[in-house]
């Protein structure tokens, strides 16, 4: 098996993969005399493309910004203005610039617009009647030449600090590129840091939170590595492996992620990781490519050397068997691990394994589990209960399990587990529950929960409570009847605001969430803007507001159409 391994192994290796000058995988190459940096600072970065993220890939570079904002971001080439969008978390306010060249660089987290910007920004706000905007622009309308002032950067959105998120993207496909394979370097000359190694016993079964692991300490430093313990490493029939890695370079002490990884068998590459593009529906793949379960449990990132056969995205340029190796000999094989940046520096490691008897695995029971297909859709249905899980969600075949729990006070619903939260969901999956009969007269209320208290929404059909879930977990039926929280900061009934900038609030809803909110002064709709961070909502004085009386009216919905109110009035 090893042999005909290594046979079919050279012939797809050079079918889908080159390495260039730089010595580092790509698919192909980029156009390096196009784009400059969007900043003019020294180029640093706090994160790199592809960086593991909580439930995402990095889809870009975090240029630093010496902890502050309103640096001046320049169009990184000529082009135009193709969409503006300004959001609660997210980016909070971003550009998109398309380039005759195919592609579209995008600023993310910046503080303010430039003056025509904001201005197109702000006109379509009003005409929405929305402070989250999403808009596209005509060719002609906002034309931009390189090194043109954009924007400002900043700190908005859902972001951890002052900084400038930048992509690159293939405008056809909307495919993000990494940016640095465009010319847009930081210096670098430290190699990866690796941590732990892990070894999968997987024998015939798909890889869950039961696939036996090993995991093994490591030592060294500099682009050199070996086990903590030098041994032999005992294995039987289909084994893959793993490895924790980070990446620093020499402009910043942040520890980023990797550009690339190679699994060799006795010299041979079986498999290969390199972050050069990927869809943004596809992201969510990072938890078939890392070890889900461990990363719940211990919150490290292993990255797994072998590819789960319902993950699609476009991060493994080859692979023999999908990185999977069955031993089946009497032999010592060297396992390699070759991990390297995206300049090139490169650390490795290697140990060695060797064939021993098979165990005796204990089978699962057949009576308690279902075996759900990855590439099938699956379905549960009973009077009570209900899941639906599209094909394409799992990244696994998976031995399904549920259970009915006990009743909780003050739900609609017995407690429902529904498999565990140990295993991923690509997209989502349907989820219906019975609700109780108690429920009558707060059925248009329900929304389905999980016991981490996430709400996950809900609408009623043909006697259950439906809604698409994210995630295997514990989930049961309540009803949502309070009215979201309204707290002025700054304003009461008689309050003179003359020398005030803004009027402000917090406001937050207990279960569903808000849905919408609304301020008018003299019952003209004004523009109140929501901070991620602080949860404040504010709105901040405008020309058009004359000295005297005004009153302001705040009106704030959840999800179950629950609406709270506020009205002062003020003195200007």
């Amino acid at each position: 098996m090893i042999k005909r391994l290594f046979a079919t192994l050279i012939i797809s290796f050079g079918l889908f993969v080159s390495c260039y000058a730089q010595d580092i995988v790509q698919t192909k190459q980029y156009p390096k005399n196009f784009f400059r940096y969007p900043l003019d600072l020294p180029p640093s970065t706090a994160g790199s493309f592809g960086e593991l993220r909580p439930n995402h890939f990095h889809s870009g570079l975090d240029f630093k910004t010496n902890s502050r904002t309103g640096y001046p971001v320049h169009a990184a080439y000529d082009g135009y203005i193709s969409r503006l969008r300004v959001q609660f978390g997210g980016f909070g306010n971003a550009i998109y610039i398309t380039h005759p060249n195919g592609y579209t660089t995008v600023y993310g987290h910046i503080e303010r617009f430039s003056p025509e910007l904001e201005q197109l920004v702000h006109n379509m706000q009003y005409q929405q009647q929305s402070f989250e905007v999403d808009f596209n622009l005509p060719p002609l309308q906002a034309r931009v030449c390189k090194d043109d002032v954009i924007a400002w950067s900043g700190n908005a959105g859902a972001s951890a600090g002052p900084h400038l998120h930048f992509e690159i993207r293939d405008t056809q496909t909307e495919q993000t590129i990494n940016p640095q394979l465009f010319g847009l370097t930081i210096p670098d000359r430290v190699p990866p840091t690796l941590g732990t190694i892990c070894i999968y016993h997987l024998g015939d079964a798909p890889f869950s939170e039961k696939t036996p692991r090993q995991f093994m300490a490591v030592a060294g430093a500099a682009g050199h590595y070996h086990l903590a313990k030098p041994q032999v490493i005992n294995v039987i029939g289909e084994t893959a492996f793993g490895i924790t890695a980070t990446d620093m370079n020499s402009a910043s002490f942040n520890h980023n992620g990797i550009y690339s990884i190679e699994l060799k068998l006795d010299g041979t590459t079986v498999y290969t990781f390199a972050v050069e593009r990927f869809a943004f529906d596809q992201t969510h793949s990072i938890n078939a490519y890392i070890d889900y379960p461990t990363f719940l449990t211990s919150h490290r990132f292993i990255q797994k050397c072998f590819i789960l056969p319902g993950s699609k995205i476009s991060l493994y340029p080859q692979s023999i068997n999908r990185g999977l190796i069955n031993f089946n000999d009497d032999a010592v094989h060297e396992i390699e691990y070759v991990v390297k940046d995206i300049a090139g520096n490169t650390s490795s490691l290697k140990l060695k394994v060797k064939s021993t008897q098979p165990k005796v695995i204990q089978t699962l029971n057949p009576a308690t589990t279902t075996l759900f297909r990855y590439d099938k859709q699956n379905e549960l249905s009973n009077d009570k209960l209900k899941v639906i899980v599209p094909v394409s969600n799992l990244y696994d075949d998976l031995n399904f399990t549920w259970s009915t729990l006990p009743e909780k006070p003050g739900t609609f619903s017995n407690v429902y587990r529904i498999h565990n939260r140990l295993t991923p969901i690509n997209d989502t999956y349907e989820l219906w529950i019975k609700p109780d009969a108690s429920i009558s007269k707060y059925i248009g209320k329900a929304v389905i929960v999980n016991t981490d208290g996430v709400c996950e929404g809900g609408t009623y059909d043909d006697g259950f409570i439906k809604a698409s879930v994210r995630t295997f977990g514990d989930y049961y039926i309540r009803v949502d009847t309070v009215p979201p929280a309204i707290h002025p900061l700054n304003i009461r009934n008689g309050s003179n605001m003359a020398v005030m900038q803004r009027i402000a609030f917090k406001i937050g809803d207990n279960l569903s969430g808000i849905k919408s909110y609304a301020g008018k002064i003299d019952g003209k709709w004004v523009l109140m803007e929501w901070d991620y961070k602080t949860k404040v909502l504010s709105y901040k004085f405008d020309k058009d507001i004359t000295p005297g009386k005004h009153i302001f009216d705040l009106t704030v919905t959840d999800n179950r159409d629950n609406i709270s109110q506020f009205t002062a009035y003020f003195f200007r």
